[in-house]
């Protein structure tokens, strides 16, 4: 268990600061922290604390899908906002196009891992997956058009307001599955506890 939970809060941390590594590379970020940046403009709220504001409020969408939060959801709300603001305070600012996709890509594997280290606690799902694995078992469509339709709409909105969409967003979208795929068989807990024990873990399906 305390390995669990030291897993969840650094691999929420963990997310905040990838997060905030393609924000600094200026070169694109993915659909809700597109959304988060273009409230922000609007606001003159931080981008972390604009994510935090957002995951709460999804959580309320997950009342008419019947989903229940586990601690990890909260921790989730309160925690990726934060570090992700923290990470901006302090990030030095990135200059040159070599230095901005180095930045970005090591945002994405930070991102990547990030997602292993919580998804693999099972703590519960973040808001923002839950709410897609929630439309899936409420209106059963499959989980990537659950996924497509809300982070489609996300980036459509936080684009309109001014968030940055470019060749960073694409590569988020194309990398971060296959760095979750390879990262979280390596760091789920479950699947630990299974091989000391001598038994084959359960199938599960990773949510990022």
């Amino acid at each position: 268990m305390v390995r669990r939970v030291i897993q969840l809060f650094v691999g929420l941390f963990l997310y905040g600061a990838g997060c905030a590594m393609t924000v600094e590379a200026g070169l694109g970020v993915d659909p809700w922290t597109v959304l988060a940046e273009g409230i922000s403009l609007h606001t003159g709220i931080g981008i972390g604390w604009v994510a935090n504001i957002l995951g709460f409020f999804v959580l309320l969408l997950w009342i008419p899908l019947r989903q229940k939060p586990g601690i990890g959801t909260i921790a989730n709300i309160l925690l990726v906002g934060t570090s992700m603001q923290f990470v901006l305070w302090i990030f030095p600012p990135v200059s040159g196009i070599v230095a901005q996709f180095a930045v970005l890509l090591g945002g994405i594997l930070v991102v990547a891992l990030a997602s292993g280290l919580y998804i693999g606690a099972h703590f519960g799902p973040g808001p923002r997956d839950g709410l897609m694995t929630g439309m899936h078992r409420r209106l059963g469509w499959p989980i990537w058009t659950c996924r497509a339709l809300v982070e489609l709409t996300v980036l459509l909105i936080g684009w309109l307001l001014g968030g940055t969409v470019g060749i960073g967003t694409v590569l988020f979208a194309f990398l971060i599955g296959p760095l979750v795929h390879v990262a979280l068989p390596l760091l789920d807990t479950r699947r630990e506890i299974a091989a000391s024990a001598g038994a084959q873990p359960k199938a599960d399906v990773p949510h990022w």
